[in-house]
């Protein structure tokens, strides 16, 4: 069987996804992966044959219309804005990669295509060719708000296929917790979360622990030095807050923002962090709201203080705090002192760590990446491939 897997996005999508690629090529499957070309590095270094879908960067889509026009920024708006903005500049991105996908498949055809939660030219070339296509969560985030965005701008792709809508998947895998997904979430096979995660070789520090409590911290792996990025301040604001704890405090960051922390706070480590390997060493994981990042922390059981970098992650925040496994504060929560504050109480108070343990163990009862390659196996089976349509642009 000849998979081909799409992701788009931050290199976050990409160790999403590879995973069950992983576990799919190990079974002995023809498994490629394709992605804009900012995220080759990250799909080479997972071992699978990456396949560039466009040479346009991610901010080319987030930043300006199909015509050039710069768009709006969506921060500071109503969940229903942000969910739209995301679904049309993800919608943009399938657009552009369409044509490389389209000539990749004249060569390599795949039996079954398999894409992440928001990547919208898998759908589309399933139609395209006639097969199975399987959307993947790659996160716990709850994405029904993001996809009619995406069908509003998609409408010309959408009418060469004869459709006013993005095709449902064949099967939807979902790596959210089951005590998590909201009620109204649309049927999902479970599927185990595991992260795959760019390496180096590790150091001691790394998967040791001193007798002091352990905090990491991090706001993502697109965090600039520009004092005017949210996710840049955020992250020095938590750090003023979190060193006088009398905690180890770890800031998985992007290296270039390493020495500027190292100067303000030499106690700490800060750079590159192996969030896989350091979560489960930790007493607290403190960060934006992740999708990726929340889910390390509940496979670690790991309890979380989340303060949501915007509106579109805090229902997911939410969730896990109603669980116990985590506090959560305000969207952009900056009163001073709160985050501070509401470290200080997670750490003094075992139920989240026994909340967290349980979630985790939730988690391992899932079936594995290597189990679900059979669940694809028999998708095939169940649906032959079909040849395009005489009228396809293939």
């Amino acid at each position: 069987m000849r998979i081909l897997f799409v992701t788009g996005g931050g290199p976050a999508t990409v160790f999403a996804l590879a995973p069950l690629a992983t576990a799919a090529r190990g079974a002995g499957h023809e498994v490629f992966m394709a992605g804009n070309a900012d995220l080759l590095p990250a799909i080479t270094a997972s071992a699978l044959p990456a396949v560039s879908s466009t040479d346009l960067p991610v901010q080319h889509f987030t930043t300006q219309d199909r015509a050039g026009r710069p768009v709006d920024s969506p921060l500071g708006k109503s969940l229903a804005e942000q969910g739209h903005f995301t679904g049309r500049w993800f919608g943009r991105l399938a657009a552009a990669s369409l044509p490389a996908l389209r000539e990749f498949s004249k060569h390599r055809r795949p039996d079954l295509i398999v894409g992440g939660t928001t990547s919208y030219a898998a759908a589309l070339l399933a139609a395209d060719l006639g097969v199975p296509y399987v959307r993947q969560a790659w996160d716990a985030i709850d994405a029904h708000h993001i996809h009619p965005g995406a069908d509003e701008e998609l409408q010309p792709e959408l009418a060469e296929l004869g459709r006013d809508r993005l095709p449902e998947p064949d099967l939807f895998l979902d790596v959210c917790p089951p005590s998590l997904r909201p009620r109204h979430a649309v049927p999902a096979t479970p599927l185990r979360f595991v992260l795959g995660n760019q390496h180096r070789p590790l150091k001691p520090w790394m998967y040791t622990r001193s007798d002091r409590p352990r905090i990491c911290l991090t706001a993502g792996s697109q965090v600039t030095r520009d004092a005017r990025h949210r996710l840049y301040e955020f992250l020095t604001r938590a750090l003023a807050e979190l060193t006088p704890l009398g905690a180890e405090v770890l800031v998985a960051a992007p290296d270039a923002l390493a020495p500027d922390l190292h100067a303000q706070h030499p106690d700490v480590h800060a750079g590159w962090v192996p969030l896989d390997v350091v979560a489960p060493t930790c007493d607290l994981l403190v960060h934006h709201g992740g999708g990726v990042t929340s889910l390390t922390g509940m496979c670690a059981g790991t309890p979380q203080v989340i303060v949501p970098g915007a509106e579109m992650l805090a229902g997911a925040a939410r969730a896990l705090a109603d669980y116990g496994a985590a506090l959560t504060l305000p969207t952009g929560d900056d009163t001073p002192g709160a985050l501070g504050r509401a470290c200080r109480q997670m750490l003094a108070d075992d139920a989240p760590r026994k909340r967290a343990r349980a979630l985790r163990e939730e988690i391992q009862a899932l079936p594995t990446p290597v189990a679900t390659v059979r669940v694809l196996e028999d998708l095939t089976r169940r649906q032959p491939p079909a040849w395009p349509r005489p009228s396809t642009p293939l």
